[in-house]
């Protein structure tokens, strides 16, 4: 019977501590079982591809430039071949807002698929770092008896085979990361020549060495639960549903071991002649824990979406190799939603999910419109601060005026010119010729107009200056003369 007034049990104390930490505050490390599986191999194509990407970037240029680069100290950014100087910065806010909608949604619809997938972090501690691991100090069981045992050659050699590898791909992946920032061709002078002569850039190549070193061989999925935030991120993104691993509990609950000779299900177990107590059919988890062994954070999916997971998909392949050879339907563990689980529907595109794709759409629209309208060359002309019109005769007045011409490109600008174009005006440079324009650079000058009184239209008279590189036209800027009204 059913009594009030009773305190409600807390089903999820599991949420109280994380799956790495004791009770006393110590880490506990974790030692996942090897993976496998269909989607595992998919995952390793994946990681394979983004790796190259990756690695190989650097090396690609368009027009003697990077594809990308992203070089703060310079302020110099590439995006796939365009240049982009600090006069885009627009530009640049706009794309960071457009991509923080764009997490947003993608974890709305999608939870943590991307941890999973395409993080860096996932892709090299797991596809590279936790493989190498495997290799020299064998599976999980392996790895703790061996940390357990004291130490002797055999540990001796593993462990600094080990660090060594470990050490080498994180200058590997430090030299990766650097190109990225300051080009492939000063990383490779920074390793070919003299140390002397780059002090400040093997400084950095060390500094990130050893801190890709630590991240991969002690801090691990530190980063994923207790650094990333990314994983905090899901508590107000993700809602009923939202696509993420999740275990089907309606399916596999109650949880019970298979014995032989007795059957799975049972309908009723009879406790006394005058009374009947229906006893609920075992599910189809078998109870094995073979998702939490495989588990690269220590959790165990059966308890729900937790922040530690990163959507990795191993406890999925371990559930359906159980279930494969307990012969019962795969999908125990699966990418599937809160309600698609309770209420069997998947619905995708609810309320929220249809407002941030609007928002976004129309970011997009936004920024591929101001990126097809960036010209490759901006100029400036702005009247000299607390200068007057002056008078040059009877009829011609003169404004001082200082330019700017920036170069957003990686090549010369040559022969730059100025002409006046909807008056008859005249354009006196103070020194001799515009100086070329290198490439990402700007020059700045001065230059009088002298304009005929019976040309201005009041105090003020709106000119259109046209910019030549040569004979050709490579932008327009719009200033007024200050007449005496």
């Amino acid at each position: 019977m059913k009594q009030d007034n009773l305190p409600v049990e807390d089903t999820e104390t599991y949420r109280d501590s994380i799956a790495t930490v004791d009770k006393e505050g110590k880490r506990i490390w974790v030692y996942p079982k090897k993976q496998g599986g269909r989607f595992f191999n998919a995952r390793t194509y994946v990681s394979w591809l983004l790796l190259i990407l990756l690695f190989g970037i650097p090396f690609i240029k368009v027009n003697g430039e990077p594809l990308l680069l992203f070089n703060v100290l310079e302020r110099k950014f590439i995006l796939f071949g365009i240049l982009f100087t600090p006069q885009d910065f627009h530009l640049f806010a706009l794309a960071m807002i457009t991509l923080v909608v764009f997490i947003v949604l993608f974890t709305v619809v999608f939870g943590r698929l991307f941890c999973g997938w395409v993080c860096p972090q996932t892709i090299f501690m797991e596809m590279v770092f936790r493989k190498i691991e495997y290799w020299i100090e064998g599976d999980a069981n392996a790895q703790r008896r061996l940390n357990a045992a004291p130490w002797t050659t055999d540990k001796v050699i593993k462990k600094t085979a080990k660090l060594i590898l470990f050490f080498a791909i994180s200058v590997l992946v430090a030299n990766t990361f650097l190109a990225y920032i300051i080009g492939v061709d000063e990383v490779i002078k920074i390793a070919s020549e003299p140390v002397s002569q780059h002090l400040g850039g093997f400084a950095a190549l060390i500094l990130f060495s050893f801190a890709f070193f630590f991240v991969f061989s002690y801090l691990r999925e530190q980063v994923c639960i207790a650094i990333c935030p990314y994983g905090r991120l899901q508590g107000v993104l993700l809602n009923k549903d939202s696509v993420v691993i999740a275990y089907d509990y309606i399916r596999g609950e109650p949880r019970g071991k298979i014995r032989k000779n007795k059957p799975a299900q049972a309908a009723a177990a009879v406790t006394d002649a005058a009374e009947i107590i229906d006893v609920k059919p075992l599910g189809d988890c078998i109870d094995c824990k073979l998702c939490i062994q495989v588990c690269p954070t220590g959790i165990d999916i059966r308890n729900g979406t937790q922040l530690e997971c990163i959507n990795c998909t191993a406890c999925i392949d371990a559930c359906d190799e159980v279930m494969d050879k307990v012969e019962r339907p795969r999908g125990l563990i699966r990418y599937d939603s809160h309600n698609g689980i309770k209420e069997g529907r998947r619905k995708i595109f609810t309320t929220r999910v249809i407002a941030y794709t609007a928002v976004l759409a129309v970011l997009i629209v936004l920024q591929i419109f101001l990126l097809g309208n960036r010209s490759d060359v901006e100029t400036l002309v702005l009247r000299t601060p607390g200068m007057l019109f002056q008078k040059v005769d009877e009829n011609t007045l003169s404004n001082l005026y200082n330019y700017e011409v920036i170069n957003k490109t990686n090549q010369p600008i040559e022969q730059v010119r100025f002409v006046l174009k909807n008056a008859s005006g005249n354009i006196r440079l103070v020194g001799e010729n515009i100086p070329d324009v290198k490439g990402s650079d700007l020059v700045k000058g001065a230059f009088f107009i002298d304009m005929p009184k019976s040309e201005l239209s009041g105090r003020k008279t709106k000119l259109i200056i046209e910019v030549y590189a040569g004979d050709k036209l490579i932008d327009k800027a719009s200033t007024v003369f200050m007449g005496p009204g």
